[in-house]
């Protein structure tokens, strides 16, 4: 399956399932976070697949696959808390949290498609540890812009991070599932 549209929407199906499976035990408690500690998530999650990747070992019984799921899903958290605010209690539906997260899913695809045709698919002669770099560059910069209050002078904002992130870690998830 060399087709990057379907491979993407394989990955992200794959993502929202294990998305909706946590919604039903936990419902969206997520509502709580405000956009930072939603970073700071995102932070924890690529921090420990590069100190993976570096140590070549990792003591706790889990891969680099589900710490960029979690990626591609705190990416998509992060997109709704910015849309809707941060709430103090879980005060939307898990179908809203699911139509939501389909919302966003989209918006990422769309901009995956149209950096995609003008990179010509660069991203699949990147090593996986690349995207993982770049995911935490991008952690960086929206820390920076959080920092600022948003407040930026020609950078994009923490949307287009969050957007770019998720894209990232599809693609390490689409050379995890497919391979080269």
């Amino acid at each position: 399956m060399k087709d990057t549209k379907q491979q993407f929407e394989h990955v992200i199906a794959i993502c929202r399932d294990l998305f909706a499976k946590k919604l039903h035990d936990y419902g969206p408690a997520w509502r709580i976070l405000r956009p930072a500690s939603v970073t700071d998530q995102l932070f924890i999650k690529a921090n420990r697949i590069r100190s993976i990747e570096v140590k070549g070992v990792a003591l706790v019984d889990e891969g680099i696959r589900p710490e960029f799921m979690a990626i591609v899903n705190y990416g998509i958290v992060g997109l709704i808390q910015l849309e809707l605010g941060h709430a103090d209690s879980a005060d939307i539906s898990n179908d809203e949290a699911l139509s939501l997260y389909d919302k966003y899913a989209k918006a990422s695809l769309d901009l995956m498609l149209a950096k995609n045709h003008d990179y010509d698919e660069a991203w699949r002669g990147m090593r996986i540890s690349s995207y993982t770099d770049l995911i935490l560059m991008k952690i960086y910069r929206t820390k920076q812009i959080e920092t600022l209050a948003g407040q930026t002078l020609v950078s994009e904002g923490v949307d287009a991070n969050y957007m770019d992130m998720i894209n990232y870690a599809v693609f390490a998830l689409i050379k995890i599932e497919f391979g080269d």
